[in-house]
């Protein structure tokens, strides 16, 4: 993906692969429905045809029950399958404590002794040509490849929303709330990310 583009940023952990391979199977099953239903109505203007004499039809009444009762089942079981997946938490080799305030984040990499810092965005009058406004930092958070790494995020002030869309994390900093996810990246790289929660100028 990139600038201008309607569409999901390149997956860079398994997890995120999953969720666009479910959005890629939703999307496929919306398509389905939306041209059968644009089939039939158009089929239904431009026709002349009545039928005086059909009061009820059984078959057709058990037909339209049991096609969304199925389409459903196709939606429900994969997305129960990838809600399973976000909550499950293996052996995590590194533990990063986010929390969110206003308008920054303090980072603290719980496994070793005293590492913390905050983050502040760069204000758009200071940043470089070739950097990104609304998402450039001061300190950027450094994590191993290939390891799973868990995420505890909280808030000091109001609501936060810690994200970071190519690894396919989103979750709330919830004052007096300790939430927890994980992720694991594939490849090296630069990952942007931001509060996704309207919580002030800054974030």
């Amino acid at each position: 993906a990139s600038w201008l583009t309607p569409s999901l940023q390149n997956a860079n952990s398994p997890l995120m692969e999953q969720l666009t391979f479910f959005h890629d199977h939703a999307l496929l099953i919306i398509l389905i429905i939306t041209i059968l239903v644009g089939y039939m109505m158009l089929s239904l203007f431009f026709n002349n045809y009545t039928d005086r004499f059909l009061l009820e039809g059984q078959l057709i009444e058990i037909i339209w029950t049991i096609l969304p009762a199925i389409t459903l089942i196709f939606i429900a079981l994969p997305s129960l399958r990838l809600l399973y997946l976000l909550d499950e938490l293996n052996n995590p080799s590194l533990s990063l404590k986010s929390v969110g305030h206003q308008w920054y984040w303090s980072y603290e990499y719980s496994d070793f002794n005293a590492i913390e810092f905050d983050s502040y965005m760069i204000p758009t009058n200071e940043l470089e040509n070739n950097s990104f406004r609304l998402l450039e930092v001061d300190n950027r958070t450094i994590l191993p490849l290939q390891s799973q790494i868990r995420l505890l995020v909280s808030s000091l002030d109001v609501i936060h929303s810690w994200t970071i869309p190519s690894l396919g994390v989103k979750i709330d900093a919830t004052p007096g709330r300790l939430n927890q996810s994980t992720f694991f990246m594939n490849r090296p790289g630069l990952y942007y990310g931001q509060c996704s929660e309207i919580c002030g100028a800054n974030h």
